[in-house]
C-alpha cells in the first residue's frame, strides 16, 4: 500500500513539473518541412548543377540508386511517429560521404538525431556496397577481359601487357577502444588500409579494406584475395605467347611493393642508367592512374579526409561505398564527375609533371604506404623488368619520353 502511494506521488510530481522531458527535441520534429529535403527537391527540379555539388550525382543517378536501395532501407511507420524515409536516409548518407561532417553537425540540415545518423549511415552504406558490388567493381576473370584492360593501358599510357596499377592508402580513423597500437601506422596516427587495383580509365577493378594500419608497407597486399589468386595463378592472366614481345603480363606498382614476375616496380633510385630512368618514367606514367583514382575519390568524397569516428567494421562500409559510388559516377556522369584539379597530368612538350590538387592540402590527402623493405626477389622477376626496359628503349620507345630523362 505504501509503495502504491509513493508511485502515485512520483507520477503527480512528474506531471506537475515545469520541465517536461521529451523523447525528441522540439526542433527535430520539423524534419518533414524544415530539413534540407525541401532544398534537395528544389534542386532536383531546376538546378541540376547545384544538386550535383550537393549529392555528387545527377538526379537520374540518384533516382536509380534510390530505387535499388529503397526496399532494403525503408522502415515501418508506428503509432508514435513517422519513420525516416528511404530518400532521407540515402541523402543523409550521400551528404556524409561528400562532406565528412560529424553526426553532430549533420543533424542540423537533416533534422535527424546523431544517434539515428549513427545507425542510418553505416546501414545505408552497407546496402550500397552489397547492391553495387557486382555492378560496379569486378575483377576480370578471363583472358579476354584482361586483354581489354591492357589495350587501355597501351593506347592511353603506352604501357603494354598491363592489367592494372596497384596501390594502397591509409584511411585515418579514431583509435578503436582497447586496440592498443594495432591500428597505429608509421605516420603516427591510427588507420586502416585501402588496397586497390585500377584500370587505365581511373576505375577500380579491385578494392580491399580493413587491414590494420600497423602493416604500413606493401606487405599489406599479401593479406588480400587478389594476391592469393596471383600467387596461386588463379587470375587467368594472358600467357606470354599472347603478349607483346612475349613478355609477362604485369601489374604496375611503386617502391612499397615487392617485385614479382607479375608485379613490376621502378628500379631503385640510385646510380640509375639512362635506360633505367626511361623505364622508371614509363612505369610511373602508367602507375599514375591509381594515384589519380585516389585523388578523384578523395576530392569527391571528403569523408576520406577526416578522422572517421566509428567501429572499424562500419568504417569498412563507408570506404567501400565511396569506391563503388566512384565507379558508378565515373560511368554514369562521365566528364562531369572528374575533378580535373585533382589530377596529376603531364606537359609532354616541356617534360614536366603538373601536380595540381586544387584546394587539397598535402596534410589532408590520403597517405601512401611506407616504402617496402628489401626482400628476396626471384631472378625471373628481375629479368622480366629488364625485358620491359629494353622494350621501352627500342621497339616501344616514344618521342616524348626523352623530354623527361634528359
Amino acid at each position: 500500500m505504501l509503495r502504491k502511494k509513493r508511485c502515485a506521488i512520483l507520477i503527480l510530481h512528474l506531471l506537475s513539473s515545469s520541465e517536461r522531458r521529451y523523447w525528441m527535441k522540439k526542433w527535430l520534429r520539423g524534419r518533414e518541412s524544415r530539413s534540407h529535403m525541401t532544398l534537395v527537391r528544389e534542386l532536383r527540379q531546376s538546378h541540376q548543377e547545384d544538386l550535383f555539388n550537393y549529392l555528387r550525382m545527377s538526379s537520374d543517378t540518384f533516382n536509380m540508386l534510390l530505387t535499388m536501395v529503397k526496399p532494403y532501407i525503408s522502415k515501418m511507420n508506428t503509432k508514435m511517429r513517422q519513420s525516416i524515409s528511404a530518400e532521407e536516409r540515402l541523402i543523409a548518407t550521400l551528404r556524409f560521404l561528400a562532406t565528412g561532417q560529424s553526426f553532430e553537425d549533420l543533424k542540423f540540415p537533416t533534422r535527424i538525431s546523431p544517434q539515428s545518423l549513427g545507425v542510418i549511415i553505416p546501414e545505408t552504406s552497407k546496402y550500397i556496397c552489397l547492391l553495387l558490388k557486382d555492378l560496379c567493381i569486378k575483377l576480370p576473370s578471363s583472358i579476354e577481359e584482361w586483354q581489354e584492360i591492357a589495350k587501355g593501358y597501351e593506347s592511353r599510357w603506352h604501357f603494354p601487357n598491363c592489367g592494372g596499377a596497384i596501390d594502397g592508402k591509409h584511411i585515418r580513423i579514431r583509435k578503436p577502444a582497447n586496440s592498443g597500437s594495432y591500428y597505429y601506422n608509421y605516420k603516427h596516427y591510427f588507420s586502416i588500409v585501402l588496397m586497390a587495383v585500377v584500370n587505365a580509365d581511373y576505375e577500380f577493378i579491385y578494392v580491399d579494406i580493413g587491414c590494420n594500419g600497423r602493416v604500413s608497407d606493401g606487405g599489406v597486399i599479401e593479406y588480400t584475395s587478389f594476391y592469393k589468386k596471383l600467387q596461386n595463378k588463379q587470375l587467368n592472366l594472358p600467357p606470354n605467347n599472347m603478349n607483346k614481345n612475349n613478355m609477362n603480363f604485369v601489374f604496375v606498382a611503386d617502391d612499397a611493393f615487392a617485385l614479382h614476375e607479375n608485379v613490376i616496380k621502378p628500379y631503385p633510385q640510385r646510380n640509375l642508367t639512362r635506360e633505367e630512368r626511361i623505364f622508371n618514367y614509363r612505369l610511373c606514367r602508367a602507375r599514375r592512374t591509381v594515384e589519380n583514382a585516389f585523388g578523384i575519390l578523395s576530392s569527391r568524397f571528403r569523408v576520406l579526409h577526416t578522422e572517421i569516428n566509428m567501429k572499424p567494421e562500419k568504417i569498412d562500409y563507408i570506404v567501400l561505398a565511396s569506391c563503388y559510388l566512384h565507379n558508378l559516377l565515373k560511368k554514369n556522369e562521365n566528364a562531369n564527375y572528374l575533378p580535373t584539379r585533382a589530377l596529376i597530368t603531364e606537359d609532354l612538350d616541356f617534360g614536366r609533371v603538373v601536380r595540381v590538387h586544387g584546394d587539397l592540402s598535402e596534410d589532408n590527402t590520403l597517405t601512401s604506404l611506407q616504402q617496402g623493405h628489401s626482400r628476396n626477389v626471384c631472378e625471373t622477376a628481375k629479368l622480366n623488368r629488364d625485358k620491359y626496359k629494353e622494350y621501352f628503349v627500342h621497339d616501344g620507345a616514344v618521342s616524348f619520353q626523352y623530354n623527361f630523362v634528359n
